[in-house]
């Protein structure tokens, strides 16, 4: 196994405070699934400002950043029933992370933490054999 990609992004939560207050940026930017759930949790901003630097942080690693036909919804970030944080892998990112990676098989590992002010995330691309 080997680490094919490193992806960092932080954020600054009052950005994401002021961005959705545009509806259209929330629709442009996060999945039916991400802004459903934001409506039951009681930091939206926190919540949302994690999501975005996860989506950030994979299109760093995937090395492409948010171009080449790859957007933000693209990238899905969910958490399971303990709450760790993971990427949704649907076809279009598994094709697209395939083409530009050259791999076949692969797994994402993701981390996200969050102050007051900020949110931080870290993702790590890495072969499977």
């Amino acid at each position: 196994m080997k680490i094919i990609g490193i992806g960092v992004d932080i954020i600054e939560n009052k950005r994401i405070k002021s961005s959705i207050k545009n509806k259209r940026f929330i629709t442009r930017i996060f999945s039916e699934n991400e802004i459903e759930k934001s409506t039951l949790i009681k930091d939206k901003i926190g919540y949302l400002s994690k999501k975005f630097a996860a989506k950030e942080a994979l299109a760093k690693a995937i090395g492409t950043g948010f171009r080449e036909k790859l957007n933000f919804k693209d990238i899905q970030v969910l958490n399971n029933s303990m709450g760790k944080p993971y990427y949704l892998i649907n076809t279009k990112l598994k094709n697209f992370i395939q083409m530009k990676k050259k791999v076949k098989n692969f797994n994402i590992f993701l981390s996200i933490s969050d102050e007051k002010n900020y949110s931080i995330a870290f993702a790590i691309i890495q072969t499977v054999k």
